[in-house]
């Protein structure tokens, strides 16, 4: 599962990897958004994994973003920073992976988020 070469780690770009990985990242999108996604693509090179994803629109989401849409953007970013908090803790309590760094960005106009975790030694 796991592979090192000096000092990079790398994750074996496997079907059982990705599974764990879908599995993973739709978890997490279901606690703190209460849906899954539409479409999820996984990708791992090197020490690199890479989530592609279109997330549903939530229709409380919709409401707010049409009469409060400061309080809607900052509460996308808020739940952005819970997203990456808790994709790192899966990660690395049930992988075993050590995360150097999450980076997320999220579009709410299209529902399309881009988040990379980045492995370390």
């Amino acid at each position: 599962m796991i592979q090192i070469q000096g000092d990079l780690v790398y994750l074996e770009n496997s079907n059982e990897n990705k599974k764990q990985l879908y599995r993973i990242y739709n978890e997490v999108s279901k606690e703190l958004l209460g849906v899954g996604t539409i479409s999820l693509k996984v990708d791992i090179e090197n020490d690199l994994i890479t989530f592609r994803a279109k997330h549903r629109r939530a229709h409380r989401s919709t409401s707010l973003e049409k009469e409060v849409p400061d309080l809607k953007q900052k509460l996308d970013v808020q739940l952005s920073m819970m997203f990456k908090t808790r994709v790192k803790e899966k990660l690395e309590g049930e992988l075993g992976l050590e995360v150097a760094a999450i980076l997320r960005d999220y579009d709410s106009q299209t529902q399309l988020a881009f988040t990379n975790a980045v492995l370390s030694r």
